[in-house]
């Protein structure tokens, strides 16, 4: 088994909803905001390729969007899904399984693409994995993330045949070295894969639960989690899993960094004792 990151590009979000209630002299330190308050923030999915499967897990925002929506969140920077695969030697065509964490637009947004007139598949050989109890949280979209859930990103999933469900059973093996964790603060059953490789070394992809390095802290939570609370709890359960289990966390969104690992200091607050690139740590 081998894994990589495979980058969507660069966005921009309002730093305060990436940092709740942290004071922004705090949070600015650490990724500075431009005059209207936005943050530059990557888009990172990850390829895990097997004997018999190539699969990538999340797939940026995408470029279906109108020009409103673009200079609202300002797409931007040298990478491109479809390009970053073709670095690996993949095109669209040799993708078997494409895992979505969730429905988020900046997460999905481009696992569907336009055909003309139509929407349709990007990767049109691949199963498509979600679970039944997301699925139906986005389809019927609370106020709070109305904005998030996108239905053309969505709904082509099911028209087209594609999309297939993961039982929501905390802590699940999906297939062979890859298990599931489910967490509910973000959103509803955001899915986390766990991927063990063949020389044992584990590699957690935590989505929207550990979204950067930055959110190590515990007040560190972003404002557009639904249930913050909840969120407080899952991340404080999942660093000590991390740590005691000597895995990797790889951040989808931290700008710079790809990957760290958990450790405590001397007043038992988690920090990360490593930053790096995944591949210096493969």
């Amino acid at each position: 088994m081998k894994i990589s990151i495979v980058h969507a590009g660069l966005f921009k979000l309002d730093g305060g909803a990436m940092f709740g209630v942290v004071p922004k002299q705090l949070w600015n330190r650490l990724n500075p905001a431009d005059e209207n308050n936005m943050c530059t923030w990557a888009m990172r999915c990850l390829l895990i390729e097997t004997d018999d499967r190539k699969i990538l897990v999340d797939t940026g925002m995408g470029h279906k969007q109108d020009e409103k929506f673009k200079k609202h969140f300002e797409p931007h920077g040298p990478y491109d899904l479809i390009q970053s695969l073709a670095d690996h030697d993949l095109k669209p065509g040799e993708i078997t399984d494409v895992f979505l964490t969730h429905f988020h637009f900046d997460h999905v947004g481009g696992a569907l693409v336009k055909d003309g007139n139509n929407i349709v598949p990007q990767f049109p050989n691949a199963t498509y994995w979600s679970n039944e109890l997301h699925w139906e949280w986005a389809l019927n979209a609370n106020d709070r993330e109305a904005a998030s859930f996108l239905k053309e990103n969505i709904v082509g999933l099911k028209e087209h045949g594609v999309i297939e469900f993961i039982d929501v059973v905390q802590d699940i093996t999906w297939i062979k070295n890859i298990g599931v964790k489910f967490f509910y603060g973000h959103t509803e059953a955001m899915m986390t894969p766990i991927i063990t490789l063949n020389n044992g070394k584990q590699y957690a992809y935590a989505a929207d639960l550990m979204p950067s390095s930055y959110h190590i802290r515990m007040p560190y939570v972003m404002s557009y989690d639904i249930r913050p609370l909840d969120t407080l709890n899952e991340k404080k359960e999942f660093l000590e899993f991390a740590m005691e289990n000597d895995i990797y966390i790889i951040f989808e969104h931290d700008p710079i960094y790809e990957c760290g690992k958990v450790a405590k200091d001397d007043q038992q607050r988690f920090y990360f004792s490593e930053l790096k690139m995944l591949s210096e740590t493969l």
